[in-house]
Parts: C-alpha cells; structure tokens; sequence
C-alpha cells in the first residue's frame, strides 16, 4: 500500500497532543486590533481544542498523527 499523503494546510495549522486531541490557534487576531480589548486579545492568543464534531473533518488530514 502507498503512503497516504498529509495535507499540508492541516499540518500547518493543527498539532496533535498527546492524548490525541486537536490543538489549534483563535482567529481574529490578525489585523483590526484596535477596536477589541486587551483582555479579549490576550485571550485570543491561547490555543484551544478543536470541538468533537470538527475532529471528524480534521482526524482524515492528518492521517499519521496519534
């Protein structure tokens, strides 16, 4: 069987844990910051996991990780 390729926007953008959950970044923190809060820019500099329903379309793109 041939290897299966990873694509590579997903590789760019999620990194698994390793218990084997989902990490990602928060948008909006690009450009237009003026407007948001501090605390709203702090909080959006933190990584979160990707939500159960999502990881059903991301888990097939990253097919060698845990």
């Amino acid at each position: 069987m041939p290897k299966i390729k990873t694509k590579s926007g997903a590789k760019k953008r999620f990194k698994v844990t390793g218990t084997g959950k989902i990490k990602r970044k928060k948008a909006y923190l690009r450009h237009i910051l003026t407007k948001k809060g501090t605390k709203q820019k702090r909080r959006l500099g933190n990584s979160t996991v990707v939500k159960k329903v999502d990881e059903n379309n991301i888990r097939p793109m990253l097919p060698y990780a845990v």
